[in-house]
C-alpha cells in the first residue's frame, strides 16, 4: 500500500486523502495515516517549487576533484553558498558534485566559483551547462521502488494535474506570493485553508493565484524520495558520450529506465548525465551491463558513486521541467 501511495502522490501530489483511498482501495483515514508516517520516516515529501527560468536562471553541473583528505571541508564550505543547490562526495571522497544556478551570460569569473578556495586541493574542476531534461511531463521521477499503477488508476487522477503549460507562458511571481511559495516548498500539500491564514488572504484569491501559477508552469509540485529509505542504497551519475545525431534517442531511451531518477543533456565532453538509485553494487552491475548495454549509440562513459549527500535545496526536476536542482 505504501509504494502504491508513493506512485499515486508522483503523479497527483496535491491529490486529496480521499481520492488517494479511492485509487489505492482503502480508506480516507487510513491514506492520511500512512502518507504522514512516510513523511515521519524521511522517505518522501511533496514540495512545490518554482520553474528556475522565471527568475533567468540556468543549471551548471559542476565536479571538482581534488585530494581526498581535502573533499570534505571543501564540499562543506560550498554548502553554505546560496548559488549551489546540491553538493554531494562522490568516488570515495575525491569528487565533489555540485549544481549552481546561475544565468547562462553570466561572467565567468562568476559562473567558475570564484569563491572557491585557491589550494593544490583542487586537481581538476569542469562545469557544464546542463541544457535539456528528457522524458516526457509526468513521467521524470524515479520509479524503481515497486509496480506502476493501472491504467484505471491513472485515468482516477487525471483531474488532479493541471493542463501542460504553453511555452512562454511563466507568470513571474510577485512579493505577495512570497508566503505561498515558503509554505509550499516546506509542505506542498499545505491546505488552501492554512495558506490564506498564512497569507492574509481569502480562501477565494489562494485559489485563484495558485490556479494562475500552476497553469503558467511557474508552479510545480513534486515527490522527493530518499530512496535509501526503500532499500535502494547504491546512487550514482552516468557520464555518457554519444554523438549529437544520437543524443536525443539515447537520453529519451534512459529517461524510460526505472533505475533512472534524472537524465537530461548537458554542454561537456560526456553530453549526457544520468542519474541512477539501485539496490547495491550488483544491481548496478546488471543494470550497466544489460540495460544501459543496449542502448545504441554510447560511444563511451564514466561513473560517480555518491558517497554522501551534503546539501540538497529540491528536487532537478518536477513534471519533465527544470527546477531547482539537486541530484538523486
Amino acid at each position: 500500500m505504501s509504494r502504491e501511495i508513493l506512485r499515486v502522490l508522483q503523479l497527483a501530489p496535491r491529490a486529496p486523502f480521499r481520492l488517494i483511498g479511492e485509487v489505492v482501495g482503502v480508506s480516507e483515514q487510513t491514506a492520511a495515516r500512512r502518507y504522514h508516517a512516510l513523511r515521519r520516516e524521511g522517505v518522501m515529501r511533496v514540495v512545490g517549487l518554482v520553474d528556475a527560468a522565471v527568475h533567468g536562471e540556468a543549471q551548471w553541473v559542476a565536479r571538482i576533484r581534488c585530494r581526498p583528505d581535502r573533499a570534505g571541508p571543501l564540499a562543506d564550505a560550498l554548502t553554505r553558498r546560496p548559488d549551489i543547490a546540491y553538493v554531494g562526495l562522490a568516488s570515495g571522497e575525491s569528487e565533489i558534485l555540485c549544481v549552481i544556478r546561475s544565468p547562462v551570460n553570466a561572467e565567468r569569473d562568476d559562473l567558475l566559483l570564484r569563491r572557491l578556495p585557491r589550494s593544490a586541493s583542487v586537481l581538476d574542476l569542469t562545469i557544464d551547462l546542463l541544457m535539456h531534461s528528457f522524458g516526457p511531463p509526468g513521467n521524470a521521477d524515479w520509479a524503481g521502488y515497486g509496480e506502476p499503477l493501472t491504467d484505471e488508476q491513472k485515468a482516477m487522477l487525471a483531474g488532479q494535474r493541471p493542463p501542460a503549460a504553453r511555452p512562454g507562458s511563466l507568470l513571474k511571481p510577485t512579493g505577495e506570493d512570497a508566503p505561498l511559495l515558503q509554505a509550499l516548498a516546506e509542505d506542498g500539500r499545505t491546505t488552501h485553508t492554512r495558506l490564506a491564514e498564512i497569507s492574509g488572504w481569502s480562501q477565494a484569491r489562494v485559489t485563484r493565484r495558485l490556479d494562475a501559477l500552476e497553469a503558467s508552469g511557474t508552479l510545480v509540485y513534486d515527490l522527493d524520495l530518499l530512496p535509501e529509505r526503500l532499500g535502494f542504497h547504491l546512487h550514482a551519475t552516468l557520464w555518457l558520450r554519444t554523438t549529437p545525431a544520437a543524443l536525443q534517442r539515447v537520453g529519451e531511451e534512459l529517461a524510460q529506465h526505472d533505475e533512472v531518477a534524472f537524465a537530461g543533456a548537458t554542454s561537456g565532453d560526456y553530453n549526457v548525465m544520468a542519474v541512477v538509485a539501485c539496490r547495491d553494487a550488483e544491481d548496478f552491475y546488471r543494470y550497466l551491463t544489460t540495460r544501459v548495454a543496449a542502448v545504441s549509440g554510447i560511444e563511451s562513459y564514466r561513473v560517480s558513486i555518491r558517497v554522501r549527500r551534503l546539501k540538497q535545496a529540491a528536487s532537478l526536476i518536477a513534471h519533465g521541467r527544470l527546477v531547482h536542482p539537486s541530484l538523486a
